[in-house]
């Protein structure tokens, strides 16, 4: 495992690397949301279940298109969902058909979110993609707050920490689905 920035941490998503990197409340754990093994590699590093879906975050709403039904999202319904973003806000918004089923786990749901985090964003938008986005911890447990934290849980299993400091947010993102008004982590 590398700490370093930049170019390298691009090469290694591109390659289907797995790392991790601090957002608004903790350190995330990411990779290439279209590459199924990498995806799947999370999830076991996690011992999180397939079913529940993941998290991306993006630097705009527009490297999220590729995942989310645009088209289901009523006109009445879009200045209360994006006036969320950029922010801690993840929204759950209509998937596409062809959003792969390890990302969204049961649901016709996406769960997404445009980033406040400048570091986060930054990553995004040089990778030119959304990114997968949940929490640097084993399922249930505490999530990371530092990349020390990272490297003691995932030690030599992931293959970049990204230097940098989490955001001001104590707690996770609020998850909330913006088209029925519904909370689910607040």
């Amino acid at each position: 495992m590398t700490d370093i920035n930049n170019s390298t941490e691009l090469e290694i998503v591109q390659q289907g690397g797995v790392i991790a990197y601090p957002t608004e409340s903790c350190f995330g754990l990411g990779c290439d949301p279209n590459n199924q093994q990498a995806v799947l590699k999370i999830l076991e590093l996690k011992q999180r279940d397939i079913n529940k879906g993941l998290i991306l975050i993006a630097s705009d709403y527009s490297q999220l298109l590729p995942f989310v039904d645009d088209a289901k999202i009523p006109q009445d319904k879009r200045y209360s969902a994006f006036s969320h973003w950029p922010g801690p806000y993840t929204l759950l918004l209509p998937a596409k058909s062809t959003t792969p089923k390890f990302l969204t786990g049961q649901f016709d749901t996406i769960a997404v979110r445009v980033t406040a985090h400048q570091g986060a964003r930054d990553l995004c938008r040089r990778l030119g993609h959304a990114l997968v986005s949940t929490s640097a911890n084993l399922a249930g447990e505490e999530s990371a707050k530092s990349a020390g934290e990272v490297a003691r849980v995932f030690a030599d299993q992931i293959d970049l920490i990204v230097a940098g400091e989490i955001g001001q947010s104590a707690k996770p993102s609020t998850i909330i689905n913006p088209l029925t008004g519904e909370v689910f982590r607040a």
